[in-house]
């Protein structure tokens, strides 16, 4: 099954607490966690990634790098997830074991046939809304997009996305949600998260 929850990390600092957050957040239902810490040194990357692997043993989460493959692979990681800009996803395919999980940003429909005839499991679709959380987004595409795009891969909404919004982008056919600053920004992310994972199963 893939993951249908995804928790991008969003925090100030990648740490004890950080890891604990994320374990709360996956009691709470959370499938998914996509290590992100772009302003990070690769070697705290790999540190934060393969304590959170640990951490997370035994539970039925996934855990997702996203943009480099070589540190989800020395981390141990279930997967990795690839911007456009970012290795090709035929590369990551050939490169990673059976049972790798690999996805693509895509935008429109297009990059969905693309992401697929490389390979991809899923395809990470939008900024669906605006957000605030990673600089340098383009507009967002909408609903209408992320519908075409869900007809060709798995999508995996993300960007602006809210337990409130949720109903919308499943109805527009998403099979999952990501987040950032909804989960990891909460004053109560565990809670949070519970309202993300109820919203989904939901529908």
């Amino acid at each position: 099954m893939l993951p249908r929850i995804h928790c991008i990390t969003d925090f100030p600092s990648y740490d004890a607490l950080a890891l604990t957050v994320l374990e709360a957040v996956v009691q709470a239902g959370v499938d998914a966690v996509q290590v992100r810490a772009k302003s990070l040194p690769d070697r705290e990357v790999l540190a934060f990634t393969r304590a959170l692997v640990d951490r997370l043993a035994g539970t039925p989460a996934t855990v997702i790098v996203n943009d480099r493959l070589d540190i989800a692979l020395a981390a141990g990681a279930h997967g990795v997830h690839l911007g456009l800009d970012d290795l090709p996803v035929a590369e990551a395919r050939r490169l990673a074991p059976p049972g790798f999980l690999v996805g693509g940003t895509c935008r429109h429909a297009g990059h969905a046939e693309d992401a697929r005839a490389q390979g991809a499991d899923y395809a990470g679709v939008g900024p669906v809304h605006r957000t605030t959380t990673k600089a340098g987004l383009p507009a967002p595409i909408g609903l209408d997009a992320l519908r075409e795009a869900a007809g060709v891969l798995p999508a995996i909404a993300v960007s602006g996305i809210t337990a409130e919004r949720v109903p919308e982008v499943m109805a527009a056919g998403a099979y999952g949600v990501a987040v950032a600053s909804a989960i990891c920004r909460s004053p109560r992310p565990e809670l949070a998260a519970r309202g993300l994972v109820d919203a989904v199963a939901r529908g």
